[in-house]
């Protein structure tokens, strides 16, 4: 199977027209036989590519303390417990920080105030942050965020995911999906019954169905 991903690929990449920008490349899933109605039957997955991203992720902390100073090191910004306070007062801020961030960490002891100052512009959107335990490493968390992407369906049949970019090799890519699928075959009641098609695409290049 992986040989025939990578086909699918190389396909993708080589029937890709060329443009003025960094291409990603994505998968689009399509389900079957599944009542995504029922918030137990959707996909919600945070998956870690083993080739990373190919793009840059961003990713904000909210710590204080030691854990804040060597958040600095790897995360986009560092927020404090008077910067949620402060998010909390100004919507549009909160909004534009949530559409401008990829994942949010937070140590848990400011998770109870995380939902209550931005609960309502992070949760819908999907994005509540990921807790850190006392004794996880922020960095650590933070670097593997950086190559992860989210397998999200919501009530959707058909859903997108980020697998790579443009000049990545067809190899790194075609891994990187195996390692999607997998997780969505493991994940869906009936495994690989309920998926209807996969396909890979560039941002504009033509889709190319990945067999499965």
């Amino acid at each position: 199977m992986a040989d025939s991903i990578e086909e699918a690929v190389s396909r993708a990449l080589e029937e890709a027209p060329p443009r003025n920008f960094r291409e990603t490349v994505d998968l689009a899933i399509n389900l079957r036989d599944l009542d995504l109605n029922d918030p137990n039957n959707r996909v919600d997955e945070s998956i870690v590519l083993p080739s990373g991203t190919g793009q840059e992720t961003s990713i904000v902390v909210f710590a204080e303390g030691e854990t804040a100073l060597r958040a600095e090191d790897v995360a986009d910004q560092v927020l404090s417990g008077d910067d949620l306070e402060d998010l909390g007062d100004d919507s549009d801020a909160a909004k534009d920080l949530a559409d401008e961030t990829d994942f949010f960490v937070a140590q848990a002891n400011l998770m109870q105030d995380i939902g209550r100052y931005l609960g309502t512009v992070l949760g819908p959107r999907g994005k509540m942050p990921t807790p850190l335990q006392p004794d996880d490493d922020v960095v650590e968390v933070v670097n593997r965020m950086k190559n992860t992407v989210q397998l999200r369906s919501r009530d959707r049949r058909t859903f997108h995911t980020r697998v790579g970019a443009e000049d990545m090799t067809a190899d790194d890519i075609s891994t990187n999906i195996g390692v999607v699928v997998r997780r969505l075959e493991a994940n869906l009641e009936k495994g690989p019954l309920n998926i209807d098609g996969i396909y890979v695409k560039t941002t504009m290049g033509p889709s190319v169905e990945v067999p499965t």
